[in-house]
């Protein structure tokens, strides 16, 4: 089958990072027999894809996109992909363009799993700072309202210094900033797998051992910490917490419209309780990052993970799962849409 990749190249925070996972992405898809081609999610996208997989003589698609795309701008960058091939007709991997908008906006992410009765650490949206922070306790995290891979995270332990933070966030970002409580305690993430039927990973804890700072920084997902966070898989919990996990983390997936793969990050303070902090409709496919590395202990091969979601993607569009050829061609696809 031929299925197009798409990105976006520019604008990454580890451009060397997100391209070498493509290209691991890509080379997966290979190994099964796929024909594939690697595009950039722009508004070249549908013509390149009209080229690369056009629809039959009944006007039905002749292949899928796996989309890896986060858009390029705005608010609701990462559902510009989605729509554009919702409009097309042609079937993609991941969530919809609202369970896109949905993973990108934490408020409004926490808004409805606290509607489901999901905890959430209690929260506030600011815009200069100056706002009343009402009865959230310090100390507080403050981020941007659309942010990714903790970009403009700030751990703020006293009143004085929630202004400053809110400033450098509507600043640099030009968005909302989401000031919540910070919960001491463990970091687990869960790593799904699936639509009508979830497939809950072993979970995986990041270990903060004796640093002072226990937050998961920009500088730790990308390997620049001092003394970054072990990963942890799987981690040692016991049954009633991995029960409690499993269920809160699939509640979140299907309150935001998640499909065919999610992680779900938690903080679990002292008294044992968990609290989703967001969900990760697009998690990273670099091989030391966590949704890889749960998958693993789950005992999936990256090959057979990529090959898995493209597989539940089409079964979710038509139906059924793909045909498998008995003696399936390793074709390596066209180069880059721009060549």
């Amino acid at each position: 089958m031929r299925v197009a990749v798409v990105w976006n190249e520019p604008g990454r925070s580890d451009p060397a990072h997100y391209r070498a996972a493509t290209t691991r992405l890509e080379a997966a898809l290979q190994e099964s027999g796929h024909e594939t081609l690697l595009c950039e999610g722009d508004k070249g996208l549908l013509a390149a894809l009209e080229r690369f997989i056009p629809p039959d003589a009944q006007g039905r698609p002749s292949g899928m996109v796996f989309n890896r795309a986060y858009g390029s701008r705005g608010e609701w960058r990462v559902s510009q992909v989605p729509t554009m091939l919702e409009m097309a007709g042609i079937p993609y991997t991941g969530p919809g363009p609202l369970g896109a908008a949905l993973e990108l906006d934490k408020v409004i992410t926490k808004k409805l799993i606290r509607d489901d009765g999901v905890p959430t650490p209690n929260f506030r949206v600011m815009r200069y700072g100056t706002e009343s922070a009402g009865e959230l306790r310090f100390p507080l995290v403050v981020k941007p309202r659309y942010g990714s891979s903790s970009l403009g995270l700030h751990f703020v332990q006293q009143p004085s210094q929630l202004r400053q933070a809110v400033e450098m966030i509507v600043t640099q970002y030009a968005e909302d900033a989401l000031v919540e409580e910070y919960i001491e305690g463990r970091e687990i993430c869960i790593a799904l797998l699936g639509n009508e039927e979830l497939e809950v990973m072993p979970p995986m804890e990041h270990d903060f051992g004796d640093r002072k700072s226990r937050i998961f920084t920009w500088e730790d997902k990308h390997h620049t910490a001092v003394a970054e966070p072990q990963k942890i898989c799987p981690a040692p919990i016991g049954r009633e917490l991995a029960t409690k996990l499993r269920d809160l983390s699939i509640a979140t997936f299907r309150a935001c419209r998640g499909r065919d793969y999610a992680r779900v990050d938690f903080r679990i303070d002292r008294s044992g309780q968990p609290f989703v902090l967001e969900t990760n409709f697009s998690p990273s496919f670099g091989d030391t990052h966590s949704y890889v590395r749960a998958a693993s202990a789950g005992g999936y091969t990256f090959a057979k993970l990529v090959n898995r979601i493209l597989d539940l993607a089409h079964t979710r569009h038509f139906g059924i799962g793909i045909p498998r050829p008995e003696h399936a061609p390793n074709r390596a696809g066209a180069a880059n849409a721009s060549s």
